[in-house]
Formats: structure tokens, sequence, C-alpha cells
């Protein structure tokens, strides 16, 4: 297609002057269609420990001016093949939870109107369910490919049933989840008891833990990831603390002991030609992110998301 946009020419144009989409993207109002649509959802309002998250779409966008266009670990231009743009960020409530999650659908749901696949950038965990619901509709029970230092399917928190402790369980409660492709990836610390795992099971997800990438190395990983993940589709979610403090300080809630920013980029490269129908990277809180490092990470895994996309199509 020789009408696709992409981002401005950093040669041309300092990287340190606007715009501030993604990647310095066009907006979505400035193109005809988007093949993949990136949106923020500034919503922090399910969070149980450090808050800040709300800002995390801004400092993605803002930690993303360095990205090239060209991606040679998969050999790809992202933005060349098909149209990627920036459609800004979802207003949402940030007083009531369950209308936020309303909006979230609604949003996706339009976003998804023409075919436009969407990445989203949070905000926290509890954006999750309401992005799986939109996709539901058209796709039945997806596979969630779920990156993260904590099970998120937790029942309630304080007798509250959406946090963002908890998107995962609702989404499987709802049948919105397949219970024989699903997996946790990273996971890692303390928890509340046994009980957890035991409840995770049953819930659908099989889980790859954080120190298996000592002692089975990123390989393995991925073709663990593969074989459970099969040919149906797939929703990739990233919490950006599955990486170790280390590499994402920048975050509500950390544990130590995480994965490398090398080894989850190298893991999402692993997902070419999984059939993605959407994703997401959240939990970035930058208040928290001295010197972008949390920032530019999740930068990179969106452009590796992206990258994944472009050699879908």
């Amino acid at each position: 297609m020789t009408d696709i946009r992409g981002p401005l020419d950093g040669s041309r144009y300092p990287r340190y002057m606007e715009p501030s989409t993604f990647a310095r993207l066009p907006r979505l109002d400035e193109v005809s269609r988007a093949d993949v649509s990136i949106v923020g959802v500034p919503f922090d309002s399910g969070v149980s420990y450090r808050p800040g998250a709300r800002f995390g779409p801004g400092h993605i966008r803002a930690s993303s001016k360095l990205l090239r266009p060209y991606n040679p670990a998969l050999d790809v231009s992202p933005f060349a093949h098909r149209q990627v743009a920036d459609a800004g960020d979802i207003a949402v409530n940030p007083f009531d939870i369950a209308e936020a999650l309303t909006t979230v659908e609604q949003a996706i749901t339009d976003l998804r109107e023409d075919g436009s696949t969407v990445l989203t950038l949070g905000g926290d965990h509890t954006i999750a369910l309401p992005i799986l619901r939109a996709l539901h509709r058209d796709h039945g029970p997806i596979a969630v490919l779920h990156f993260d230092a904590h099970l998120d399917t937790w029942d309630t928190y304080f007798g509250a049933p959406f946090t963002h402790g908890t998107p995962f369980r609702r989404a499987s409660e709802e049948g919105l989840i397949d219970l024989e492709r699903s997996q946790h990836i990273g996971i890692r610390g303390p928890l509340y008891g046994k009980k957890d795992l035991e409840d995770d099971a049953v819930l659908g997800f099989q889980i790859i833990r954080s120190d298996d990438y000592e002692t089975d190395g990123v390989a393995s990983i991925v073709e663990r990831m593969r074989r459970r993940l099969d040919t149906g589709p797939v929703y990739v979610s990233v919490d950006i603390d599955v990486l170790d403090p280390a590499h994402a300080p920048g975050t509500g809630t950390p544990e130590a002991g995480g994965m490398t920013s090398r080894e989850l980029l190298n893991t999402l490269r692993g997902l070419v030609g999984a059939n993605i129908v959407g994703a997401d990277i959240v939990e970035v809180a930058p208040a928290y992110d001295h010197a972008e490092i949390t920032g530019i990470a999740a930068s990179h895994v969106a452009y590796e998301l992206l990258s994944v996309l472009a050699l879908g199509s």
C-alpha cells in the first residue's frame, strides 16, 4: 500500500519535538483507517498498592520517541506493512470502576468496528476485563497469554470484585477465556496460600514461572508457549511488573526475581505466526520511573508486538 503513513523521519525532525503520539505515528484522525490502533486508558482506580498507572499511557508515548522504523531482530518494518495510528486516550471515570469498565468496552468495540486490531496502553490491569468482553463478541473464548509477576486471578480485595488483581478470574467466570490454551508467564513472589495456585488452575491457566528462564532458557519457554497457544485467537496482556525491578522500577507492585527486558522481548518475538487479536501493556507508573527505564521497556514491548502483528498480516 502506497498511502500508509509512518512515523516522522528522525533524521529530519528531532525526536524530542512533537508529535507526542506513540513512536511519533500519525493520529487516527489523520488517516482514513488504521490496521492497528494504539489507544491509552489513563485509569488506575483498581490498584491495591502504589497508584500512578493513570499516567502510564503518556509516559510510554514519551518513551517511544527513539523507536526506529526497521526491526532487525524480526526483519520487518512494522509501520510500513500496516497502517498504525494513535487513537489518543479513552476518557474513563476515575471514581466509578463499573462505569469505567463499560466505557472501555464500548471504546474498544468502536475502534475495532472497521477491523482494526487494538493495542492498549494502560492504566492498571483492571482494563483487561472489558477488552476481553469486547473481543469475545467476535472471537468467542480467547487464549490469554498473560505476562505478569502476579496471577491476577484473585477473587476480591476488600470485597471489591473489579480490581487489578481480579480481571482474569472475572474473565474466566464470564466464559471469555479459553480454558485449554491460556497461560501465565513470569509468575513469582509470595502468595496468600497454596489455594491461589489451585484456584488458578481451575480458572484455565498454565504457569511458566520467572525461575524457568534460569533453568530452561528462552527457546524452551517459547516452545512451551506456542504449544499451549496452538492456532486459535490469542490476547496478549503484558503487566510491566513481569520484569525485574532493575528493568522496570516504575510500577505499582514490584517483585524481586523477575525477567530481564531481553528475555521478555525475545519471548514476544516467538509469537510470530500466532493469531493475535489484541494486546495491552499495563501498570507503568512513571512517578517511580527514573531515567525512563520502565517507559522505554514498555515502548519496546509495544514495538515488538507491532512487529509480530505486521508479520502476521
